[in-house]
């Protein structure tokens, strides 16, 4: 396990791969850990240096009081790439991550040399959604809403096909601290990048789950469409975090999307 201190936030990294591979930077979704992305890890084969971390008030890192603006998780990335002297590198976020890599990839576009968004929005919900979630969460913890953030972040066939993995991601939401998923629930209800996702324009893989519920398709196309050069695809099969349901189509998507832009 390795930590870096960004200012006064702790976080935890993981950084593998040959050290003259490119960089391939991962940002994780709301209510989980970098552990998501493993499966996409061993399919790139050890073709990059591969940087996944978890951002703050997830996994291993520090969950200080609420609430976080999505400029402090988009910060501790750019400090946590500082620290490790990574200038140039792919960036690759889902979920929130997308939000982050949205927001990394307009304020500093001469670092981001791939950019892939994936189940992600320039704006996702409304504000009274997030409220309601972080007082459901502030008052009955995370298992309050635990059923429903299955449904939304599975397909129905992996509910009803894969119920022991089902439990351990469940769990992995469970273990979130409470001040962490609200504060970064806040992030996002006060996000709204399309302004700035209108000025990147390097050419951008968008991805979507065909069954996410949280970040459904159309309004994935939709930030999709705000890009200047954006290209937009689905994974069947998947609902909101395609690198656990299918992560061999989506490491395939990645691979033909780096050579495509020459990033490999």
């Amino acid at each position: 396990m390795a930590f870096a201190r960004i200012g006064d936030q702790l976080l935890h990294y993981r950084l593998d791969g040959p050290a003259e591979a490119r960089v391939l930077v991962f940002a994780n979704s709301l209510g989980t850990d970098l552990r998501i992305w493993d499966a996409v890890a061993a399919g790139l084969d050890g073709r990059y240096r591969l940087l996944t971390y978890d951002k703050r008030g997830h996994g291993l890192s520090g969950a200080p009081p609420g609430p976080y603006p999505l400029d402090a998780h988009t910060g501790d990335l750019i400090g946590l790439l500082d620290q490790l002297g990574i200038e140039r590198f792919g960036l690759v976020g889902i979920s929130v991550g997308g939000m982050i890599a949205q927001a990394l990839a307009a304020r500093a576009p001469e670092r981001v040399e791939a950019l892939v968004l994936a189940d992600t929005a320039a704006r996702i919900g409304t504000p009274e959604m997030w409220n309601a979630r972080i007082a459901a969460v502030e008052a009955g913890g995370l298992g309050a809403i635990a059923d429903a953030v299955m449904q939304r972040w599975f397909s129905p066939s992996f509910i009803a096909e894969r119920p022991v993995e089902l439990d351990g991601w469940r769990n992995l939401l469970l273990r979130t601290p409470v001040e962490g998923y609200a504060g970064t629930c806040a992030a996002i209800r006060d996000a709204d990048l399309s302004a700035a996702v209108a000025t990147i324009a390097r050419r951008t893989l968008v991805v979507a789950g065909a069954d996410d519920q949280s970040t459904p398709p159309a309004l994935v196309a939709a930030t999709a469409a705000l890009l200047p050069d954006g290209a937009f695809v689905t994974i069947p099969g998947a609902g909101h975090l395609p690198p656990i349901e299918q992560p061999a189509a989506f490491t395939h998507l990645l691979q033909r999307y780096f050579a495509e832009v020459g990033f490999a």
